[in-house]
């Protein structure tokens, strides 16, 4: 008898803890929905083709936020001091557009580049990767003087 009371009285517990994580889930859930959200209008990579060495690349990544709270950009870092980011400091609000503008400079770079710039946000994940793509042809070399 002292079996079948402790048996049920842990099957009870059991069902109790059960239920109270899934009304756990399902509060995180609804507060990950609410989230801002960074959603790319474009493409998250940009392919520049081949320029020449020196030359200035230049390009907007458009987004919006498609959650419900303001969007607020922390930081954004590049995987390279050549690259630079121009990005919004006020909230971009719920359904909002905006857009973060890149800048590498190819002063002594040549050959095959990827550049990556991370974006902080408060959104889940807490950041995105932008990536410039493309070729930098070398510039030519002066004559040595005869």
């Amino acid at each position: 008898m002292k079996k079948i009371c402790l048996f049920a009285v842990l099957g009870l517990a059991l069902a109790f803890s059960s239920c109270s994580k899934t009304e756990k889930k399902s509060e995180e859930k609804q507060a990950d929905s609410k989230m801002p959200v960074f959603a790319l209008i474009d493409s998250a990579s940009y392919e520049f083709g081949a320029v020449e060495e020196g030359a200035i690349v230049e390009h907007s990544f458009r987004f919006r936020n498609d959650g419900e709270y303001p969007l607020i950009v922390n930081n954004i870092s590049s995987s390279c001091g050549c690259t630079t980011p121009e990005w919004p400091k006020e909230p971009i609000g719920p359904k909002e557009t905006s857009s973060i503008k890149v800048r590498f400079d190819t002063k002594h770079k040549s050959g095959p580049q990827v550049k990556t710039i991370t974006v902080y946000a408060n959104t889940e994940p807490a950041y995105a990767e932008l990536r410039l793509k493309g070729i930098v042809n070398a510039a030519p070399k002066p004559e040595a003087a005869k």
